[in-house]
């Protein structure tokens, strides 16, 4: 990691990773993992399924991941994570992060990628390692993130496909006529009730119409998540920027 996280435990031994935004929690956890001696363990608490960062510490470490949800659901999800076996990490100095989903159900590949490229610095890479061709994958990124990425291939044989997804991040949204319902600041609530604010504000406007949210880091995965998720479309923009303030103008599209 470029800049040492700290997070000093609770009175329970376990790592509440809630008061990070999602990039730094994915560093300090991945971190953290490599520094475990075998049999060793340590226990976090995430608002929600952090199940991505499961296949991530399998793509970098390999199969030495014992991985035991104590609790689900909500915004309390607590899972207790152990090194299993010695293993030699993957060597990342060219790329930001690795999912190698050959042994993962295909319908969890979404979630996956999309998660985790939503965290992405721009001009870093995600390596992917796949059995096939990830077609419907590569198809989303061109209809939704046009301009933002760029797909190489790195290898294809049978069963390897190596593609390097590149975020180059170059984005911007048009403005049009619709009419502003709701405008709130999310920065005084704790990090498990905030993206439920977001979804019901987006449940609640109709087709036309808009909201605006403040927060203290830049929301973008939730942006690349609503992008692969919602059915219905809508339109992102920031009219503040950081460093410190963050405002976006979510618009409900008319189809």
């Amino acid at each position: 990691m470029s800049n040492t996280i700290h997070l000093e435990k609770n009175e329970n031994g376990e790592l509440d990773v809630r008061v990070l935004v999602p990039i730094q929690r994915h560093e300090l956890l991945v971190s953290l993992f490599k520094e475990l001696a075998v049999a060793d363990s340590f226990i976090f608490i995430n608002d929600h399924d952090p199940i991505p960062l499961f296949y991530e510490f399998k793509s970098i470490y390999g199969d030495v991941v014992d991985w035991v949800y104590l609790n689900k659901g909500g915004r309390d999800w607590k899972v207790k994570v152990t090194r299993t076996e010695e293993s030699q990490a993957r060597d990342m100095s060219d790329i930001a992060t690795l999912m190698d989903v050959r042994n993962v159900d295909p319908k969890e590949w979404k979630h996956i990628i999309f998660h985790r490229y939503g965290m992405m610095e721009p001009n870093t890479i995600m390596e992917i390692i796949s059995k096939i061709d990830l077609e419907e994958i590569h198809a989303i990124f061109e209809n939704k993130f046009a301009g933002q990425f760029v797909w190489t291939y790195k290898r294809q044989v049978p069963d390897e496909i190596i593609v390097h997804l590149t975020k180059t991040e170059k984005s911007g949204l048009g403005d049009e006529g619709f009419a502003v319902v709701n405008e709130f600041d999310i920065r005084p609530y704790p990090p498990t009730e905030r993206h439920e604010m977001f979804y019901k504000a987006f449940e609640e406007i109709k087709p036309g119409e808009a909201f605006v949210f403040i927060n203290d880091h830049d929301p973008k995965p939730l942006y690349y998540q609503m992008e692969a998720e919602s059915k219905e479309p809508f339109r992102w923009e920031y009219l503040v920027n950081g460093p410190d303030e963050w405002k976006v103008r979510v618009v409900k599209v008319s189809q």
